[in-house]
């Protein structure tokens, strides 16, 4: 996956506020991301993320 620490990730499923997209903070073995609709910041194993993501922007 080309996922870049800014990039505005498309998941599959929701966040609980309601809002699919996500803004990458940081890339590891875990990614950090934010949510752009409640600004709730999450962190999330590499390989959970990389199958829920719908598209890149």
């Amino acid at each position: 996956m080309d996922v870049k620490v800014g990039d505005r990730l498309i998941m599959k499923k929701a966040h609980p506020c309601g809002n699919k997209e996500f803004e990458v903070l940081r890339i590891g073995v875990d990614f950090k991301i934010r949510c752009t609709g409640c600004g709730r910041e999450v962190m999330v194993a590499r390989n959970k993320i990389e199958k829920n993501i719908k598209s890149i922007l």
